[in-house]
């Protein structure tokens, strides 16, 4: 399944942009002042807002980088019975969830897909492709929709976020202090910081941020599971399992694009290694789960 999620992609520009701007006004200097240790409240400082900065600017401009990588046109007006119907529904569960109602959108796709994402709980945006809405029948798009619904409710946006922020400070820290280590220990520079630190760095940050998604990917499979309970108790538990069946049957098709992927409904299932990448638990497990609920 193709596991690259959308505010990890802004945040790769985010970030670069932030460390411009905090090596400009000099606050990534985190050398004590002999320029020989590390001065660690300011790398803290330093991870911390580079972090979780990247990662809630990612979240907050989520619905218009959404909008765009997909082309999904916003309902404000509907048109057409399935328009009225589609925005209709939205609204009547998100009454049901508790939450204001979402931006409703449509985008053109063959593949049957629905993404929801949004900073707040109460100014979300919920799409469908055109391809679910041809391939299911409405009881089967009203429980997908409650899918995306509950992912609203339960805050899984904003609570990734702060997954992904707390990942990204302590990966920060981490490979400066190898760096560091390497620049002092291995090349013995004595004072400032060498080309090693900095190409150490980097190497360490990609090495470190890939072994720690692990831990934002085990939350974004839990969170399936429950969006899915979510689902059955706002619009039925056989409607979402007959709905999951249908993507299964899709499931070498029913893609988002790469970077849109985590917020998707369905994905392609892995095994091994690859399991621990997965932004989707396989289709198999989230149908089994709900028939064991009662």
């Amino acid at each position: 399944m193709k596991r690259v999620m959308l505010f990890l992609v802004t945040n790769v520009a985010i970030i670069l942009v932030l460390g411009i701007v905090l090596s400009l006004f000099g606050v990534d200097r985190i050398l004590d002042e002999q320029g020989i240790g590390l001065d660690m409240k300011s790398l803290l400082i330093f991870a911390a807002v580079f972090g979780m900065g990247g990662s809630f600017i990612s979240l907050a401009i989520s619905k218009w980088t959404a909008k765009r990588m997909t082309g999904a046109r916003v309902i404000a007006s509907p048109r057409g019975e399935t328009e009225t119907w589609l925005f209709e529904t939205v609204r009547r569960q998100a009454g049901q969830a508790g939450i204001g109602m979402p931006e409703v959108a449509v985008f053109d796709s063959p593949d049957p897909n629905a993404f929801a994402t949004g900073m707040r709980r109460n100014s979300a945006l919920v799409a469908v492709s055109t391809g679910l809405l041809h391939s299911m029948n409405r009881e089967e798009v009203e429980a997908v929709l409650g899918h995306e619904i509950s992912h609203v409710a339960n805050g899984d946006m904003v609570t990734l976020a702060l997954i992904q922020g707390v990942v990204n400070t302590f990966v920060i820290v981490a490979s400066r202090v190898v760096g560091h280590l390497v620049d002092r220990v291995v090349l013995k520079t004595e004072r400032g910081h060498g080309p090693a630190f900095y190409i150490t760095s980097i190497a360490a940050q990609l090495i470190f941020g890939i072994l720690a998604s692990v831990v934002v990917f085990y939350f974004s499979r839990q969170r399936e599971f429950r969006a899915d309970a979510g689902s059955a108790r706002i619009a039925g538990r056989e409607p979402m399992i007959a709905a999951l069946e249908k993507l299964r049957r899709a499931s070498g098709r029913a893609q988002l694009p790469d970077q849109m992927a985590a917020f998707g409904i369905s994905g392609k299932g892995a095994g091994g290694i690859r399991r621990l990448f997965m932004t989707h638990p396989p289709l198999e497990e989230r149908i089994e789960a709900l028939r064991r609920t009662h």
